[in-house]
């Protein structure tokens, strides 16, 4: 066959994918119509000078690679939404429940208390936690366990002079010496859930509990 008619084939057969991406909207030749222009060619090439197929490999193999990280895509995609899914569930299943997460502040009402925990470094040989007013007047040191690891705390709301501390706004500041040097440690505040939100921007998860609104990121733990 002469290269007129290889060249009209080839023609031919462009025109009819190029005519079907157009009808559907698309502007770039898939996997599908290179490989019904490749096989055109083929049986439309001159015997007695066949064409170099090497090209065609060549091509053939970046479209089976764009196939395949195009599918990768779709999968981690689907993977994304289902964490985020599950990610809802495990904060519904939070509702109702008490949590301890990073805080320093609580308020406290006419009764009750606050509860609490403060993980102690190895090396603590005293550490204490204060609890000051709205003003930040001191009104309560309690000791806490040296020992290494968590431990809690409850302050009933009284003051160390033995009476009931005032409705309202408290701060929880923990210090220790660890091997001699002062070093205030992180404070966790016990609150309940109520219900939990999700951000339509980033999909991160925050509950909303009676210290306010909590990212789930800082609950320690689900008490």
């Amino acid at each position: 066959m002469t290269t007129n008619a290889i060249n009209t084939a080839t023609n031919s057969a462009l025109s009819g994918l190029t005519g079907g991406a157009a009808a559907s909207g698309k502007k770039e030749l898939g996997q599908d119509a290179f490989l019904t222009l490749m096989l055109s060619q083929m049986k439309n090439q001159d015997p007695f000078k066949p064409q170099d197929p090497s090209a065609f490999i060549g091509q053939l193999a970046q479209f089976s690679t764009v196939s395949g990280i195009q599918a990768m895509q779709t999968n981690i995609s689907s993977l994304s939404d289902a964490l985020r899914s599950s990610q809802v569930m495990d904060g519904t299943s939070l509702v109702g429940r008490s949590v301890l997460s990073v805080a320093t502040g609580a308020t406290m009402g006419d009764t009750g208390g606050v509860q609490g925990a403060v993980t102690i470094p190895a090396g603590t040989s005293v550490a204490a936690i204060a609890v000051t007013d709205a003003s930040g007047q001191l009104i309560r040191r309690m000791p806490l366990s040296s020992q290494q690891g968590t431990t809690s705390f409850n302050w009933d709301g009284s003051t160390d002079l033995g009476t009931r501390a005032p409705a309202g706004n408290y701060t929880f500041t923990a210090v220790a010496s660890v091997g001699g040097t002062p070093q205030q440690l992180e404070t966790q505040i016990a609150s309940r859930v109520g219900s939990v939100t999700i951000d339509p921007a980033n999909h991160s998860l925050t509950l909303n509990t009676t210290l306010g609104p909590i990212p789930l990121a800082d609950v320690r733990q689900v008490m």
